[in-house]
């Protein structure tokens, strides 16, 4: 039986077929290795393209929602296991730290709106304007971290008026508040051409990908995303059980 996809449901009709499925995820109603709908099924219930439920699948098997067998069919995958990095630090601190150059490249620095994943996150409607940045960090000359950041404007009105080749996202932020609460979520990925080109990487390789959210006044301000070589950094915890 066909499915009408509602008229409050995101705009983009993949993204409305990724909600469709993360929403039977995330209720229960298809488990842990539970099998999808083949693409004909979904094209049918849902009443849209083969190349949007395309789409949808291999965004959400990028992002680890669902798995995929060649000939076999499509799989709600196992949670990531999640390791908590209790310590917020500056990668500046930690390059000069180790005895290393640190320089910066802006890449951008601009004013964007909010798209239906970016308000979810911010717990704002879509649309909502957003201060956005990509910065690449350089460890003696070679590039080590892609940093992407939303910010709200709400609570760093000036962040387009930073020189950040001076300054550092991070110090700029932690000067106008502490985080009272920070969110980490940690992935393997495959990085796209543009993180590849901005990492200088002859070949794609693994990359480390920290997303990360933070609060303040119980209202999120930033969310960032922060990807790393695989092969130039890695992530180090240490805590008492």
């Amino acid at each position: 039986m066909a499915t009408t996809l509602g008229k409050d449901r995101p705009a983009a009709r993949y993204e409305q077929v990724k909600l469709y499925i993360t929403e039977r995820i995330e209720t229960g109603e298809w488990g842990v290795g539970h099998r999808l709908p083949s693409e004909s099924e979904l094209v049918e219930i849902l009443g849209v393209s083969r190349m949007t439920v395309h789409r949808a699948l291999r965004e959400l098997t990028v992002d680890g929602v669902v798995t995929r067998a060649q000939g076999v069919g499509t799989f709600v995958a196992e949670p990531a296991q999640r390791v908590e990095l209790l310590e917020l630090r500056d990668i500046a601190d930690d390059i000069v730290s180790n005895g290393h150059v640190h320089s910066t490249r802006i890449i951008t620095l601009d004013s964007i709106r909010a798209d239906s994943d970016l308000a979810m996150a911010f717990g704002q409607r879509p649309g909502a304007r957003l201060f956005h940045s990509i910065i690449v960090h350089y460890e003696d000359g070679t590039p080590l971290q892609v940093e992407e950041r939303f910010v709200s404007p709400h609570f760093a009105p000036d962040y387009l008026d930073q020189d950040f080749t001076l300054t550092h996202p991070h110090r700029h932020l932690s000067a106008i508040a502490h985080p009272e609460e920070i969110e980490h979520v940690v992935f393997a990925v495959t990085p796209s051409l543009d993180i590849c080109t901005l990492l200088d990487l002859d070949e794609p390789e693994a990359c480390l990908q920290l997303m990360r959210r933070t609060w303040v006044d119980g209202r999120v301000v930033m969310k960032g995303v922060f990807t790393y070589s695989g092969s130039r950094y890695s992530f180090v915890g240490r805590y008492r059980p």
